[in-house]
């Protein structure tokens, strides 16, 4: 696939210092809610996907919000097409101070029907693709000693279950290439960040278009959140210098559990973790799926599930003003014992 800018654009030029960012998986999503919740800021966002429909529309919305776009069109599988990417972004709006990877596809099905050729493919887009990315932007914000790598992780890069092989694999191979380049920027004493986010299920486009051999309709495990609660903490994690950030009680449990319990999960979700991935509507025959080439037409940010998905984390509100709630616990506690010792005396 040949990269190339798409014609709608804005010049982003108002006089004041903003942000540039980027984000690959833009085009639907956590990736487009990401871009959202950036051009709300005022940013200069750079939306990188292989579908220019979706692409098109994301770049409209991010202008309509208030930032600047400029659309992408390149296969993260592709480590010259990300490259070619970043060096148009930077051309238009200058150097990158954040880079968001989250682009991903992947296979439900049981991993004994999963073909070869399937298996690398979503790898190489999902774990790849966010290697190529982290490459591309080390390589312009470490000779800077300036920038935020933000990993777009989930709950199965800790606590993998069945029917999704290909992207709990890939999932866990993002943590674990992360922690090691993470080390090596410690090592040697550079400013750049970079940092992982651990999503729970969220009502993407993804069950949509990602390919499938269910017999039923793919669906995330409930508790469901919409990807707006999953820009929000992206956005946050861009900005705060945390090593990781948990997105939703669920997500905090299925990595708790599984550090104390992995064998009972096992048992567990070999039992429960066909059905809670299935709805009860058969997979349509004429399916098209995204695993190499992107479906036609523009998804838009949310999935099918709105009716079941939250808008809202408390664990998420928690998890980003955990400062605040730290110095409110001090001040009743203070409080608190304050009036003991008034009562006493």
């Amino acid at each position: 696939m040949n990269t190339k800018v798409l014609n709608r654009t804005n010049n982003g030029s108002n006089g004041q210092s903003t942000e540039n960012v980027v984000i690959t998986g833009a085009s639907a999503g956590v990736g487009r809610a990401t871009a959202h919740a950036f051009a709300k800021h005022g940013a200069n966002v750079g939306l990188i996907a292989r579908g220019t429909e979706a692409l098109d529309a994301a770049c409209q919305e991010v202008e309509s919000l208030g930032g600047s776009a400029v659309a992408i069109s390149a296969d993260v599988a592709n480590s010259e097409q990300v490259e070619n990417a970043a060096a148009q972004f930077e051309a238009r709006f200058g150097p990158i101070n954040i880079w968001v990877n989250n682009a991903m596809t992947t296979v439900f099905s049981p991993f004994r029907e999963i073909t070869a050729e399937e298996f690398k493919r979503a790898t190489e887009v999902t774990y790849l693709g966010t290697v190529y990315g982290t490459m591309c932007a080390l390589r312009r914000m470490i000779p800077r000693n300036q920038g935020i790598i933000v990993q777009v992780g989930s709950a199965l890069a800790y606590r993998s279950i069945p029917l999704q092989s290909p992207y709990c694999g890939a999932k866990h191979a993002i943590r674990g290439f992360t922690d090691s380049v993470r080390s090596e920027l410690i090592h040697d004493g550079s400013k750049v960040h970079i940092t992982m986010v651990q999503l729970p299920a969220l009502n993407t486009p993804q069950f949509s278009w990602c390919r499938t051999r269910l017999p039923r309709h793919p669906q995330p495990v409930p508790p469901i959140f919409q990807p707006e609660v999953a820009a929000e903490a992206i956005v946050w994690a861009a900005h705060h210098r945390r090593r990781e950030v948990n997105v939703g009680a669920s997500t905090d449990k299925a990595i708790w559990a599984n550090k104390f319990a992995p064998g009972t999960l096992d048992w567990y979700l070999a039992r429960n973790g066909y059905d809670a991935q299935q709805t009860s509507e058969p997979v349509d025959p004429n399916r098209r799926d995204n695993l190499f080439e992107p479906v036609p037409g523009d998804p838009g940010t949310h999935g099918i599930f709105d009716g079941a998905a939250s808008e809202h984390s408390a664990q998420a509100w928690g998890t980003t003003h955990r400062g605040w709630i730290g110095i409110a616990t001090g001040l009743l506690a203070s409080a608190a014992v304050a009036m003991i010792v008034t009562r006493r005396m």
